[in-house]
């Protein structure tokens, strides 16, 4: 399970919290609400883009999976497991899911505060990058479901992401994944666009959807560990 202080905190987070955020992902217009994946994937679901279309996708090793947390990190708990095997210098690794019940065609600002478990020494050398300093966090949401779609032969989302160390009009960059030091362990890192909040509309029966992913300018595989999500929507 989670350390007694990631529990305080959500605790904190729904002890304050104006909505409510029920088993099918029903959210009412508030404050903060949280997922912290101890149960199940709590309705997220994983894909992946950014890479010729008529490539063999089991090369790039794709897994999603409500998964322990890596011992490393000297925590039991569980969290959402996202690896994929970057082959293009360009793979985008995401997960998303779809909030119901918010205010019709309004635009809320949202804020990001996302722990996760990475490997990846922020200063180490790779193949086209960095594996810490190359592979950039984004967050964000859009109106219509984000998806894989093709484009020109190529795998693309849907949605404007921006490209790599960018961000786009749906998804603002929170920092890379990487860690202090030297050595590749996995450690729990914390990266949030608080300052910087992305405009989010909803459609006209109050639903959006969020997206969370990674950006990858780093030729290997990457795998990281989503321990807690928490976004603040504010009107």
């Amino acid at each position: 399970m989670k350390t007694s202080s990631t529990i305080f905190l959500l605790s904190l987070l729904a002890l304050f919290n104006f909505g409510c955020n029920d088993d099918d992902g029903f959210v009412t217009p508030g404050d903060s609400f949280s997922y912290d994946f101890e149960q199940s994937a709590e309705g997220w679901e994983g894909g992946m883009a950014d890479f010729p279309k008529d490539w063999d996708q089991s090369r790039l090793e794709f897994e999603f999976a409500h998964a322990n947390l890596p011992a490393e990190v000297e925590e039991d708990g569980m969290a959402l497991k996202l690896s994929g095997r970057n082959l293009s210098d360009d793979l985008f690794l995401f997960i998303k899911k779809k909030i119901t019940g918010l205010e019709p065609n309004h635009t809320y600002r949202a804020t990001f505060d996302i722990e996760l478990a990475s490997r990846y020494p922020e200063q180490s050398v790779g193949i086209g990058g960095s594996p810490g300093a190359s592979v950039y966090l984004k967050a964000g949401g859009s109106t219509k479901e984000p998806m894989p779609v093709e484009e020109e032969g190529d795998i693309r989302m849907n949605i404007d992401k921006g490209n790599q160390s960018q961000g786009g009009e749906n998804m603002v960059v929170l920092g890379n994944i990487g860690i202090p030091g030297n050595t590749f362990e996995y450690r729990l890192i914390q990266r949030n666009n608080i300052g910087t909040p992305i405009q989010i509309t909803t459609d006209s029966n109050g639903s959006l959807w969020l997206i969370v992913g990674t950006d990858s300018g780093f030729e290997g595989t990457t795998t990281l560990y989503y321990n807690t999500i928490e976004v603040t929507l504010t009107h």
